[in-house]
């Protein structure tokens, strides 16, 4: 069966990360993907690019030289797609940019990862993984961590996965995907910028949230740092932690949210315990609080933590061993859902790697070939050149949102899901957003997740309910859920269900593991994810397994499933058809951690790790300075420029011995200021999100929203990062009241004259169910 992408070609001018995961994520679902270096190959020999280069083309191409730059254009005049990650200004300089790309070949879709925006004052700056990390309060630590594993809230707690690059990806395939369903339906081409500093503003998410007018200040501007200070946790919430086993391996328990709690204290042997250790509802003082620690600590240690992980299964809760990523590439989850594949690689050999993050039913994708030494393919693709035939576009446009039109069913639930549907809402689709009424008195997040989309609450265990959502589904272009595997199926509501309503329906399953595999029925949430993927074992070192700073696997399978979405709605319009489409929190764990999931003979696994990790590098690290801490960003051709002007002799060891002492001397601003002047990357290292979300920049660009929400009053909450030049992204209407959009949604499905039955029966809800965070 043809992949989605089949017969989009793409010409990949990325370097280190951001571009090739984005060519190679768009080369898993078929398109030909063209990867452009320049003489001696990838600018980073890592052997990573066995896995971001892996079904591409290779040509090297000195773009200094008059012959190959005329070359370089040649391979954009037959291209659908161009992928750059430049700083803004590289290929303008070189004739190759994007406006005069587009000018030439109105078709193109030219996509430009930069590390800050073409308009933000530090768009020169060198924008390495490390300086956005800092400029995003990325490798903050709240008070809550440093208590817990006794650090320092004030020093910087670097992760060595590579975030921004990835989330930068994750929303770049996104856009030319959407872009590429402009396009079939007859507008031209486009330009998009997705900065990687714009990009992280969506792993922020929840904890950038803030409500202006809550009593108390209850939900802050950094909710992790000081709304977790202010909040008195139940007896039952207590109990999430990670706990040594008597095996001495540490489990991640997440139960404490599962509707399977009481099964698994049934299971556990502790219903004895009495509602004082394990009432949801009752509030726990430090005190007690620290003696239900002592005794869930000491229950976890009185079993293996395989055992602790069947009972957890069986009795339907949460938890998951924290893996080591080479254990995780291993287990028999990553290799029978294919979380993990094998490929044989010219250079290393037999190689274990992430597999594929999007799954397609009709239009399954596939990694067509390891990755290509470079210049392989040199012949072939010159013999090729030759300028792209015209399209049928109609210059006047004929779509303003690549989802005009498009109707969407949003059942999902927590973070990933509803990311997947407030996506496809900035697109321009209508969603309708159907929570359950009697699932809880509030609906959590709903102020970050559901904005741009209209709310209905629905019972659909009821034979009315589901009777009105299959009437809307036929009615309906997409279904999104992601409820665990064989929920929706036990209430006639699965993909083989209402295909048979709607022949060319698209419906996306997002879950803990995927679809397949022995774990695929189990739940799971973020931190599941990051305990079973390796995340956790990183971030711990030798210690305590620990977390990242924001749920990077529930956003970016959110931006996952929308681009899965939007490969299918591109399939459907040229063809008719539609099919089931799926992603994982755990193949989202592997695709951000792909700069070291690589498992091969003679694998070293030395990544920094643990919670006192400063940075990657000598050069790329965090430094104090008198007033604070500045992230130094910078490369090995860099280390002459930063002997000469800190005036040490030229070597490694000169920058080893005095680095700390000569940077502690000074304010950061004086650093930040001298170093810029020899073009060399540092930032301060932000510790507060509140400093981020109230960045004059970013509240000007629209990175965050501050509107009126009705009765709560103005809430706080991050914006869209892509910029679309013919097709842009909307932040949408404000997240609405739940259940306050039930007239206008039944009257546009032509079931308004149902509504006052459905009300008195309860099916539809119109109050009672709070938004929460």
């Amino acid at each position: 069966m043809a992949s989605a992408l089949e017969h989009i070609r793409i010409i990949d001018f990325g370097h280190y990360i951001a571009g090739p995961l984005t060519g190679m994520l768009l080369a898993d679902q078929g398109a030909d993907v063209i990867k452009v270096d320049p003489p001696g190959g990838p600018r980073w020999d890592t052997p990573a690019n066995a896995t971001w280069n892996r079904g591409k083309r290779s040509i090297l191409l000195d773009l200094k030289s008059s012959s190959d730059l005329d070359t370089a254009r040649k391979l954009i005049q037959s291209a659908d797609v161009v992928i750059e990650n430049f700083r803004p200004g590289v290929m303008d300089r070189l004739g190759l940019g994007p406006v005069a790309m587009t000018d030439s070949n109105p078709s193109l879709i030219y996509c430009s990862i930069p590390g800050f925006a073409s308009d933000d004052p530090r768009a020169s700056m060198p924008a390495y993984e490390g300086i956005i990390g800092a400029a995003t309060a990325t490798y903050r630590t709240s008070n809550l961590a440093a208590a817990a594993a006794d650090l320092d809230t004030n020093q910087p707690k670097y992760t060595a996965i590579p975030i921004a690059s990835v989330y930068g990806a994750f929303q770049s395939v996104t856009a030319i995907t959407m872009a590429l369903n402009a396009r079939e339906k007859g507008n031209l081409g486009q330009r998009i910028e997705v900065p990687l500093f714009d990009s992280m503003f969506q792993s922020i998410g929840v904890f950038g949230a803030k409500i202006h007018n809550q009593s108390n200040d209850q939900i802050s501007a950094n909710p992790q740092q000081d709304y977790q200070q202010q909040w008195v946790p139940s007896v039952r919430n207590s109990w999430t932690d990670t706990y040594q086993c008597k095996d001495g391996r540490w489990l991640r328990f997440c139960g404490t949210s599962n509707k399977n709690w009481n099964d698994f204290l049934d299971a556990a042997g502790v219903t004895s315990w009495g509602e004082e250790w394990t009432d949801r509802a009752q509030k726990l003082d430090e005190g007690a609080k620290e003696q239900l620690k002592t005794r869930a600590r000491q229950l976890f240690a009185s079993r293996t933590s395989l055992d602790w992980e069947q009972l957890m299964a069986d009795a339907g809760s949460e938890a998951a061993i924290c893996l080591t990523g080479e254990e995780w590439l291993r287990s028999d989850q990553a290799r029978l859902s294919e979380a993990a594949i094998k490929i044989t690689d010219p250079n290393y050999g037999d190689m274990l790697q992430p597999g594929l993050n999007v799954r397609m039913s009709l239009t399954p994708g596939t990694v067509k070939s390891p990755a290509p030494r470079p210049n392989q393919h040199r012949t072939q693709i010159l013999s090729e050149l030759r300028p792209k035939q015209p399209t049928n576009a109609n210059p006047n446009q004929l779509v303003t949102k690549a989802l005009q039109g498009i109707k969407v069913l949003d059942l999902c639930i927590v973070l990933s899901g509803p990311t997947m549907g407030r996506t496809l809402a900035e697109y321009g689709a209508d969603v309708v957003k159907i929570d359950n009424p009697y699932r809880g008195n509030h609906i959590e997040r709903h102020y970050d997740i559901n904005r741009g989309k209209r709310s209905l609450l629905l019972d659909l265990k009821s034979d009315d309910g589901k009777q009105t959502f299959i009437n809307m589904v036929k009615n309906s272009d997409v279904v999104a859920q992601n409820y665990r595997l064989g929920s929706l199926d036990k209430l006639g509501l699965g993909y083989e269900d209402l295909k048979k309503v709607k022949p060319d329906i698209i419906y996306a399953s997002l879950n803990a593991y995927g679809q397949t595999g022995p774990w695929a029925n189990l739940t799971g949430h973020e931190s599941i994810a990051q305990a079973a993927t390796g995340m956790m074992r990183r971030s711990g070192g030798d210690g305590k397994p620990g977390s990242q700073a924001n749920p990077v696997n529930d956003y970016g399978t959110g931006f996952m499933g929308a681009y899965g979405v939007a490969l299918a709605l591109l399939h459907r319009e040229r063809t008719g058809e539609g099919q089931h489409v799926d992603s994982s929190l755990a193949y989202t764990a592997s695709t951000l951690q792909s700069q070291f999931l690589q498992v091969y003979d003679g694998k070293v696994w030395d990544e920094p790790s643990g919670p006192n990790a400063l940075g990657s590098s000598l050069i790329h690290r965090a430094y104090q300075a008198a007033d604070g801490w500045f992230f130094l960003g910078a490369k090995e051709d860099n280390i002459p420029s930063i002997c000469h002007f800190l005036e040490l002799p030229n070597d490694i060891q000169s920058l080893k011995n005095n680095l700390e002492s000569r940077f502690v001397s000074r304010p950061v601003s004086y650093w930040i200021e001298k170093l810029s002047e020899i073009g060399i990357g540092a930032h301060e290292v932000l510790n507060s999100v509140g400093d981020v979300m109230s960045h004059p920049w970013a509240v000007s660009h629209g990175l965050t929203l501050t509107r009126d929400h009705g009765d709560i009053g103005l809430v706080t909450t991050s914006g869209p990062s892509p910029r679309l030049s013919m097709t842009p992204v909307e932040p949408g209407i404000p997240a609405q009241r739940p259940g306050s959009n039930a007239d206008a949604i039944m009257k546009d499905y032509n079931m308004l004259e149902e509504l006052p039955h459905l009300i008195s029966s309860g099916v539809i809800v119109t109050e009672g169910v709070e938004a929460g965070f």
